[in-house]
């Protein structure tokens, strides 16, 4: 039951996370350049000023939808695919090729 009640409040996180819009296109434009960006190149491609863009960096690193890594004084973003995937696996829930006698 534990681990269940923890999957349920790792999906509400992403899915928090996932409600802002500049949220996703981060997670996009990370995506699209290979899966990693430094915080420098993900800030240069919005129009938005430096707190906002960390904000949303450390609202995706909590929710576990990014990783990030020092490399010297550059903080180096990457995907982390399990959560990803665990928003994926939702929402097959609602894929209409499969069965909807599946119990969640």
């Amino acid at each position: 039951m534990a681990d269940a009640r923890q999957r349920l409040e790792d999906l509400e996180a992403v899915f928090a996370a996932l409600a802002h819009a500049s949220r996703r296109h981060i997670l996009l434009v990370i995506q699209f350049r290979g899966g990693r960006m430094s915080a420098g190149e993900i800030a240069g491609r919005f129009h938005h000023k430096w707190p906002t863009i960390s904000r949303h960096l450390r609202v995706l690193e909590q929710a576990g939808l990014l990783t990030h890594e020092k490399e010297g004084r550059t903080r180096i973003y990457q995907l982390d695919r399990q959560k990803i995937e665990l928003a994926r696996q939702w929402l097959a829930w609602f894929d209409a090729t499969e069965t909807t006698d599946r119990d969640p």
